[in-house]
């Protein structure tokens, strides 16, 4: 009796552990040394050329849509994140200017900003609801000023995959880091 109920316990002790690990058991890491940051990344995912475009673009090899991206933009000299505004009004510019500009023919709605704190830098996490003509996606966004350029880490995917996987998608957001 004794024996059953201690193989119990351990079926359920690993199936318990595991449940725990399986966030960030498939995701591999991204790093720019050049740059100075780095990220986790599903596995399965990519990288791909943009000419113009992002410093980075990974996206997933089946749902190519899927994707992450890293821009890097000058920002004024001495000036900190915490200056470019609080995260609603950095969130609110980024919807217009980069998530859905006027003419995209998209619309994106801030759905939740906040703040964070890594070591000395201070983080902006955001998340946008974005409606395309053809069909609804989930944004989340990481954004950091460092050494004079404002990084912004972007996460894209469809409504539909975003309810699938919320936990992990937040977890590769808040992965990136810059040195």
């Amino acid at each position: 009796m004794l024996k059953r109920i201690a193989a119990v316990l351990l079926v359920v002790l690993s199936l318990s552990l595991q449940s725990c690990n399986s966030v960030t058991a498939n995701l591999m890491s991204y790093a720019d040394n050049y740059d100075g940051y780095e990220f986790l990344y599903p596995s399965g995912w990519m990288a791909v050329k943009v000419e113009g475009g992002p410093d980075v673009v990974l996206h997933d090899i089946i749902e190519e849509t899927e994707n992450v991206s890293v821009i890097i933009n000058p920002v004024p000299e001495g000036k900190t994140l915490k200056d470019l505004g609080t995260p609603s009004e950095v969130g609110y510019r980024l919807s217009k200017n980069a998530i859905a500009p006027p003419d995209s023919g998209r619309t994106a709605e801030l759905v939740n900003a906040i703040a964070h704190e890594v070591g000395n830098e201070t983080y902006y996490i955001l998340e946008y609801a974005v409606k395309l003509p053809d069909q609804l996606r989930h944004n989340l966004a990481s954004v950091v000023v460092r050494r004079g350029q404002l990084f912004t880490f972007n996460l894209s995917t469809s409504e539909k995959r975003w309810e699938k996987v919320p936990d992990l998608f937040k977890k590769v957001v808040d992965s990136f880091s810059v040195y």
